[in-house]
């Protein structure tokens, strides 16, 4: 078979091999020796929510365009798990490479491909490598042989095989001598792989680091002045939590003991309470969970919503309902967490993502949980919070923190009266006062039933009214003050996409699929909640808007028709969720097939 030319800086490799094998150590040797390379490249890791023995998959994408999406197809495959090999050898691109261990059980057979026959164990034996070591090693005989195959550099392979296993010289040498004995035998390999996929040393990421965003989403509480977590594990935030606990001993030096509690409660129902406990209390407090601890924690929301306590909550978010997929990515919590409570509850939901806006947004959060007294949510997903991504560094806040309308003895002996939630500037927030303040008209009781603006219980008619209508003015206020959306607007285009959160890489590769068929668009994407005139402004300025998310219902969708109703019929949905990020292809054959349905629409009206 006659294969093609050569293709440079621009493919994607999937590792299909099996959960604990070690295999993840592997691919996280071979993306950062690309990346170090200078090159663009982003993993998306897909791995059971069982035990041990399962089938993982981690797609690795090399793109010097600056791609991030999950890619439709791979160019390459290491079929190292023989339970799912034919699966996995049916969606290998024609002329694909496709490695697997030669002293296994299964063999592919396909003739329109490159099949290679790694001697795994043999280049194990050869290294010396201990039987209870060699599961583990066998994953590093592909990175070699990948290595040989793209022409990835051994300055590149020994950093990152350096950082990968810090301050451990045997198994630093160990791991790379396997890859360097794959590495020969594949060198000297007479196949038609050589040359069929090369990396080609670029500069594109100079100025980048490589993180997921629940590290950085803790290192952005940290710097945000966090001062009491609360939490229950579940499947995707935990790795939040245990970033805070790996980062804070390091980032804050500290001489008399602890400068942040961080306390596992028995669920997410305790995790909640404490939490707002705490920003009672006058600490900065968070929690961390996922879909089903955000169930949970819905009668504390509506406490914190209605005594208006500060606290910050963040939903990675996964695969609902009820259990779900629990390592599979998803969008589907964004109307359960608006409207968390009973009754008339209105949240502050901010929506990162980049890495950059999980480290902001962490930060934010705080700040704006204490201006406006109030639980925030800050949404992000399984997607951003656990794989990783290309970034810059973040920087550190050169603003003080914003503690909001807090007064102390001293303001209080200037005044001759104070009524906790009277709403003396016009913008639905009261003054508060913290605990420990010695001034007689500091004491407040807070409380979740009917009360009026000094805080006295009242079930007076009138004063409940007064009370929502207030709190509806600082949902205003919040309107006006949280992050706005990211808009690129094309003069000339009448058809706008919108999304939020991490389906941007997959939009925006989209968009220029689309600008390639003569199809020209503007996008936005959604920053916060509550929506805000912008949003208005862009929907106006298009002909037809496609909304695009990762759940069933068109969620966000919803929540834009009910902002701008008199715009409602222009708002398209492209609504999907399998589990798996969105790719570019796809968004793109779907937002014609929206586009098609709503000009029918328009023309029959």
């Amino acid at each position: 078979m006659q294969f093609p030319k050569s293709t440079v800086n621009e493919f994607a490799i999937t590792a299909a091999t099996i959960n604990g094998s070690g295999s993840q150590t592997a691919n996280m040797v071979l993306m950062r020796a690309i990346f170090l390379m200078g090159i663009p490249v982003s993993g998306k890791n897909l791995f059971p929510s069982n035990i041990q023995g399962e089938p993982t998959w981690y797609t690795l994408r090399v793109s010097q365009a600056g791609y991030t999406a999950r890619p439709a197809q791979s160019q390459l495959l290491v079929a190292f798990n023989p339970r799912t090999a034919n699966d996995d050898l049916a969606n290998l691109v024609t002329s694909g490479i496709c490695l697997y261990p030669a002293d296994g059980p299964w063999q592919p057979q396909r003739s329109d491909i490159i099949s290679v026959a790694l001697p795994v164990r043999q280049l194990l034996e050869q290294t010396g490598v201990s039987q209870r070591l060699r599961t583990y090693a066998a994953n590093m005989v592909y990175v070699g042989a990948l290595a040989a195959l793209l022409g990835i550099t051994d300055t590149a392979l020994v950093k990152a095989v350096q950082h990968q296993f810090r301050g451990k010289a045997t198994t630093i040498e160990l791991n790379l001598a396997v890859i360097r004995a794959a590495k020969e035998w594949m060198s000297n390999t007479d196949t038609p792989a050589h040359g069929r996929f090369r990396v080609e040393p670029l500069t594109a990421t100079t100025e980048l680091m490589l993180i997921d965003g629940n590290t950085a989403a803790a290192i952005g509480a940290i710097t945000g002045g966090v001062g009491v977590v609360a939490w229950y594990p579940i499947t995707p935030s935990t790795s939040l939590i245990e970033s805070l606990e790996s980062y804070l001993p390091r980032l804050r030096e500290h001489n008399q003991g602890a400068t942040c509690a961080i306390v596992q409660a028995e669920d997410e129902i305790a995790a909640l309470g404490i939490v707002i406990g705490a920003g009672w209390a006058g600490a900065r407090a968070m929690t961390a969970t996922s879909g089903p601890g955000i169930s949970l924690m819905t009668e504390f929301a509506g406490l914190g919503f209605f005594a208006e306590i500060p606290a910050v909550i963040w939903d990675v978010q996964r695969v609902g309902p009820s259990t779900g997929l629990p390592t599979r990515t998803a969008q589907g919590d964004l109307l359960s967490v608006y409207y968390l409570g009973h009754g008339d509850t209105r949240h502050v939901v901010l929506l990162p993502g980049t890495m950059e806006e999980c480290y902001s947004d962490a930060q934010l959060a705080f700040d704006l949980a204490e201006y406006l007294q109030t639980p925030v949510f800050v949404l992000s997903d399984l997607d951003l919070g656990m794989n990783i991504w290309m970034s810059r560094p973040f920087t550190y806040p050169e603003q003080p923190l914003q503690r909001g309308k807090v007064l102390s003895a001293e303001d209080l002996a200037k005044l001759t009266t104070y009524a906790r939630f009277a709403d003396v500037d016009g913008d639905g927030i009261g003054y508060r006062t913290l605990p420990g303040n010695p001034h007689p008209l500091a004491a407040t009781l807070s409380r979740g039933t009917g009360h009026n603006e000094r805080n006295v219980y009242s079930e007076r008619p009138e004063d409940w009214q007064r009370n929502m209508a207030r709190l509806w003015r600082k949902h205003e206020t919040a309107r006006r003050l949280v992050p706005h959306p990211v808009i690129d607007a094309h003069p000339e285009a009448t058809i706008g996409l919108i999304g939020f959160g991490s389906t941007a890489p997959a939009i925006a590769e989209a968009r220029d699929l689309l600008a390639a068929a003569g199809i020209v668009t503007s996008s936005m994407r959604v920053r916060a909640l509550p929506l805000g005139q912008e949003v208005t402004d862009f929907i106006a300025h298009h002909r037809y808007c496609v909304v695009i998310e990762q759940n069933h219902d068109g969620q966000l969708r919803q929540l834009l028709q009910l902002h701008c109703p008199a715009y409602a019929t222009r708002l398209g949905s492209v609504a999907w969720c399998d589990g798996l990020p969105l790719t570019a292809p796809f968004v793109r054959d779907q937002v014609l097939n929206v586009l098609e349905q709503m000009h029918a629409t328009t023309l029959i009206m």
